[in-house]
């Protein structure tokens, strides 16, 4: 007779807890909120659309398709690039964490599937570049930095996923037949047997772990942090189902609030370091770091974009990195959707349209500037907390439910 979790050895039950069952998605949240203050301290919050940006800016140079210049890649090389190193160090944790739970598998949707996922990757890649954010830059990370610009980008996200899922639900009644068809897997594990995908996990684990140590080397402590942190994210990621498509979607869909709320834990832990630190660098330009010019207008244009774009993809930026380390191809197309649309975004579209704008509608508002710390915290706490009572009275009642 086998074994109950409770009678295993130490190791088994620690084993259990960590691979043999998802966690809540709040624990993912508050662990990927300390987690951020970390990157803070090290160097800059998290964000993810600059990895990607300079994934594609290395690959359009590398095929000499597109020339992209060393200032606009930010730094020259995916190699010197801290964020092309976390978002792929990411992608590698959930990986690992997909491979250790014996849940990684090769997902392969209906043909319509895959394009939705890279049209929505085309979306979210204009829209980040366009609104200078992404869920993580300008809404996770951007709330805590205390920018008047993330409220109005999170504004425009609500909008663009209220857009999407109106679109969907047309398409499920007009066009089923785009999303339907053969989908199949491959490599999946049997959850109750024996399986290889522990062992790949391990090696897999140790390679992340050896390119930490390769940038030690080099003394370079930045990217050594950013390895490590960003196989921790992915890793967390994976686990907790972490996802802010949810967190925005599922109020118009389900009613159900665990996402939000998870990603409520994220935001508030995030906002407690981010203020120490801002404080302490008060006029100095650590204060400024994560407030972007893009209130008001590329914000709301942006968001809604994004918010259209995510909800098609079935994930965000870091939503798609962590679900394509599981397998999903769906969310390959949307990688890769946003990998050809920012780059090329950022040299054709984005500065004609910021030239053609206002001073006005381009600010760069940080919050304390004007009402100060107190005033700025106490009203993210208040946006944090009607949000909170708004999606709790939409469990109970559903009045907002399936749109």
């Amino acid at each position: 007779m086998s074994k109950s979790v409770s009678e295993k050895g130490g190791m088994k039950q620690l084993f259990h807890s960590l691979f043999g069952k998802t966690w809540a998605m709040w624990v993912g949240g508050i662990l990927l909120g300390v987690g951020n203050i970390c990157l803070f301290i090290v160097l800059k919050p998290w964000g993810a659309s600059g990895g990607i940006l300079n994934w594609g800016q290395n690959i359009f140079n590398s095929l000499g398709l597109v020339k992209f210049g060393s200032a606009e890649a930010a730094l020259p090389g995916v190699n010197a690039h801290p964020y092309a190193i976390l978002c792929f160090l990411m992608l590698l944790g959930a990986f690992v964490a997909a491979l250790m739970s014996k849940e990684f598998a090769f997902r392969i949707p209906p043909i319509g599937e895959i394009f939705k996922g890279l049209f929505g990757g085309i979306l979210m890649g204009i829209g980040c570049i366009i609104g200078k954010s992404c869920t993580i830059g300008g809404f996770f990370s951007g709330w805590p930095a205390l920018s008047l610009g993330a409220i109005v980008f999170t504004a425009g996200l609500v909008v663009g996923t209220y857009v999407a899922l109106k679109y969907l639900l047309f398409e499920m009644e007009k066009f089923p037949k785009i999303s339907s068809g053969k989908s199949s897997s491959f490599l999946s594990a049997a959850t109750e047997k024996a399986s290889v995908q522990p062992l790949i996990g391990t090696i897999a684990l140790i390679v992340g772990i050896v390119i930490a140590f390769s940038f030690n080397k080099g003394g370079n402590k930045v990217l050594v942090l950013y390895v490590l942190i960003g196989l921790f994210f992915g890793f967390v990621c994976q686990r907790s189902r972490f996802c802010i498509v949810r967190a925005l979607r599922e109020p118009f869909m389900t009613g159900e609030s665990s996402a939000p709320i998870g990603v409520m834990a994220g935001i508030l832990v995030s906002m407690f370091g981010f203020a120490v630190i801002k404080f302490m660098g008060a006029g100095t330009p650590k204060e400024m770091i994560w407030v972007w010019p893009h209130f008001w207008l590329p914000a709301i244009i942006g968001g809604i974009i994004f918010g259209i774009g995510m909800t098609l993809a079935g994930g965000c930026v870091v939503g798609s990195l962590w679900r394509a380390g599981e397998g999903h191809i769906k969310l390959w197309a949307s990688v890769i959707g946003m990998i050809i649309a920012m780059p090329l975004t950022a040299k054709y579209i984005s500065a004609p349209f910021y030239e053609a704008l206002s001073p006005a509608m381009k600010q760069q508002v940080f919050l304390p500037h004007k009402i100060g710390y107190g005033g700025s915290i106490l009203l993210f706490l208040l946006l944090i907390l009607l949000w909170y009572l708004f999606v709790k009275w939409n469990e109970k009642t559903g009045k907002f439910s399936a749109l």
